[in-house]
């Protein structure tokens, strides 16, 4: 008999049945096997910054510290403008001596350029105090006496390991600003606040630009004074 068929005995006239063929058993899928912990973290894309040299195209510069150009005001409008100069000026001067090797170039820096913009050495008073914390007290005292026309705040505040360097420059800017608003007269700040000593020597031209920004206030101070009174 042929194979798929019925192998039984049949009936005169019956016609043999076809048997089905036996199923097969799937055979089971393979499981895959966990992934090491090595294999199962794929490894990040790389950051921009991370890219080696010759996939890195785009160039890089430093960051500038201050934006390129300059500053005008437009025809038609009224305008008062300061300029630094000592003429018939009275400057107070409040320095710390914490930090002295820098803040005494600062102070240098700043009589010489007070004594270039026209300010003889009698007009000038210099108040050394302890530190950058105590230069507000100072300027206020001497804004308060009437008899300056502008005062110049020096000092220097290096960050160390403690947060002191955040506190000492926080206070030191808002009350030298304090005092300016309170008594009226012009206060420039000159205080260097860098991370360590060679920011700070690169930055001892502060001197120099607290004592033209002092003298320039002034000036813009005493043209107000003139059209009030005019």
């Amino acid at each position: 008999m042929s194979e798929g068929l019925e192998d039984t005995q049949l009936w005169p006239g019956e016609k043999p049945v076809a048997k089905p063929p036996p199923q097969q058993e799937a055979e089971p899928e393979p499981v895959a096997e966990p992934e090491s912990p090595a294999e199962s973290q794929a490894e990040p894309e790389p950051e921009p910054d991370d890219l080696p040299a010759e996939e890195d195209e785009l160039p890089r510069t430093a960051a500038a510290e201050h934006a390129a150009g300059g500053f005008s005001v437009p025809d038609g409008y009224g305008v008062i403008e300061g300029e630094p100069t000592g003429a018939r000026r009275s400057v107070g001067v409040v320095v710390g001596r914490f930090n002295g090797a820098i803040t005494g170039e600062l102070l240098s820096r700043a009589l010489d350029e007070l004594e270039r913009a026209g300010v003889g050495r009698e007009a000038v008073t210099v108040v050394p105090v302890p530190g950058a914390f105590e230069l507000p007290l100072a300027a206020m005292a001497l804004a308060k006496t009437r008899r300056y026309s502008c005062i110049v705040a020096l000092g220097a505040v290096i960050r160390g390991d403690t947060p002191h360097f955040e506190y000492v420059a926080s206070e030191a800017a808002s009350g030298l600003q304090l005092a300016g608003l309170e008594t009226g007269v012009p206060v420039a700040f000159g205080v260097l606040t860098t991370d360590d000593e060679e920011q700070a020597r690169a930055r001892l031209d502060k001197g120099a630009e607290a004592a033209r920004t002092a003298l320039e206030m002034a000036d813009v101070f005493s043209q107000l004074r003139a059209a009030a009174g005019g």
